[in-house]
């Protein structure tokens, strides 16, 4: 019997292979315990809305770089499913999962080993988990079909005398070092608001990065799990390229979900803590709700969304501002939904909508210059596009946020906040610091 090909690369030129999948169905696994027994790269993503995946290996890689990557990526991609051969059900089927860097001529250097300016991966092993079942599938190129399946085989006994892993304890923190002071921090949003008041600006988002050294190696699965129940309501994420480095996070911000040609996408911009009691709470809420400063932030996130999807749909349905409540932070939140005129695919609306003014700006390329100029690092992948897409085109993106990128004993941590017209400097680093407690709180030793 031949044996299948144990990696798959795939660039963004055409391919002209059979990827073979094959799926059955497995007593529910714990994702955690499957990804600490995968070797890189290793993915992970689930949502508020389901479903739940963990991948490990390679079946096929898509990377490209560049302005033009998300349309590389897609017809690679194209090129990829084109020969699928797959046998099992809808939910397990391969899917390829991975993201883009923010600025179009990313570079994969440091802290950003192996990312760059897009990289996908279809999982040689998929651990999938939706609608109360489990599922186990096996992808390789150019493979027999009964390859495929005696792997599958064999991956499913692995997995099933495979006892259930412990949770560690977390790796500890020994110091951090901001990349920008709290003083630069004010001179860069002056210097913001003044461009505003001059009309170059309506609002940028400026962002810093926390280096943060670690006490002992940090286990991405016992976070992820920990992100889960601290933060339900968040996308959390993992894409692990190669073992120098992962990317993972615990993001409110949906960028984009298509499925059959309705799209569904989140506006959110304007923030607050939460309060240690009731009453406290209540009244945090009520200073954000009433915020003019707020509201016009938000409204221009609204906005841009909302026009930057009319162009290809039928209709657009913005629904009320409400108030989306997590463990730490509190923001207004838009939900906006989009009939498509015709069929299309997720990374064309993720272009689209790619920057959002919620970590851009407007107008979008003034923004983007203006984050080049001012910020002392390279963004990477914080507040890009990161997700998944199937062979439909179908598929959801969050944007990259409440994130860290880790190596060895090491993590970079990303947070950032949107610059209006009045804009207080004080106020806006109180609020990036609020924003890194999903990640650090995870990687803090126990009391």
């Amino acid at each position: 019997m031949e044996s299948p090909p144990r990696d798959g690369q795939v660039s963004a030129e055409p391919t002209g292979s059979t990827l073979v999948s094959r799926a059955c169905e497995l007593p529910d696994c714990d994702p955690r315990g499957f990804l600490a027994g995968r070797d890189a790269p290793r993915t992970y993503w689930t949502s508020p809305y389901g479903p739940e995946f963990a991948g490990g290996g390679t079946a096929a890689r898509v990377t490209a770089d560049g302005d033009d990557r998300f349309a590389a990526v897609r017809e690679a991609a194209d090129e990829l499913f084109a020969g699928l051969d797959y046998s099992g059900p809808d939910e397990a089927r391969p899917r390829l999962f991975g993201g883009f860097s923010f600025h179009a001529d990313h570079e994969a250097a440091p802290p950003w080993l192996g990312f760059g300016g897009a990289e996908f991966v279809l999982p040689r092993t998929q651990l999938t988990r939706a609608n109360g079942e489990t599922w186990l599938t096996v992808s390789a190129r150019d493979a027999a079909p009964d390859a495929v399946e005696q792997e599958l085989a064999e991956v499913r006994d692995t997995l099933a005398n495979t006892p259930e892993s412990q949770p560690s304890d977390p790796p500890g923190v020994v110091k951090t070092t901001p990349t920008t002071t709290r003083e630069e921090w004010a001179e860069q949003v002056r210097a913001a608001v003044e461009r505003v008041d001059a009309g170059e600006l309506r609002k940028v988002t400026l962002a810093q990065a926390l280096a943060v050294e670690l006490a002992a190696d940090v286990s991405i699965p016992d976070v992820l799990r920990n992100l889960g129940e601290s933060y339900p309501d968040c996308f959390r994420f993992l894409f692990e390229p190669t073992t120098e480095a992962a990317f993972f996070g615990a993001t409110p911000e949906r960028l984009a979900t298509l499925r059959g040609r309705t799209v569904e996408a989140d506006a959110l911009a304007g923030s607050v803590g939460r309060g240690d009691t009731p009453e406290a709470d209540a009244e945090l809420e009520a200073s954000i709700e009433n915020s003019e400063k707020m509201a016009h932030e938000h409204k221009l996130v609204v906005e841009t969304v909302r026009d930057q999807l009319a162009p290809i749909s039928g209709e657009v349905r913005v629904a009320e501002r409400r108030i989306r409540k997590l463990a730490t932070i509190q923001h207004l939140w838009t939900p906006i939904e989009a009939d498509l005129r015709a069929d299309d695919h997720v990374l064309r609306i993720v272009e689209a909508l790619h920057p959002t003014p919620a970590v851009g700006g407007l107008p979008p390329e003034t923004a983007l210059r203006t984050i080049r100029e001012t910020e002392s690092f390279d963004r990477g992948w914080y507040a890009a596009p990161v997700g998944w897409f199937d062979a439909d085109g179908d598929g959801t993106f969050a944007v990259g946020i409440r994130s860290a990128v880790t190596g060895d004993r090491s993590a970079t941590l990303f947070a950032g906040n949107g610059i209006v017209a009045d804009s207080d400097p004080d106020e806006e680093y109180e609020e990036v610091q609020l924003k890194y407690r999903p990640i650090l709180d995870e990687l803090e030793a126990d009391e």
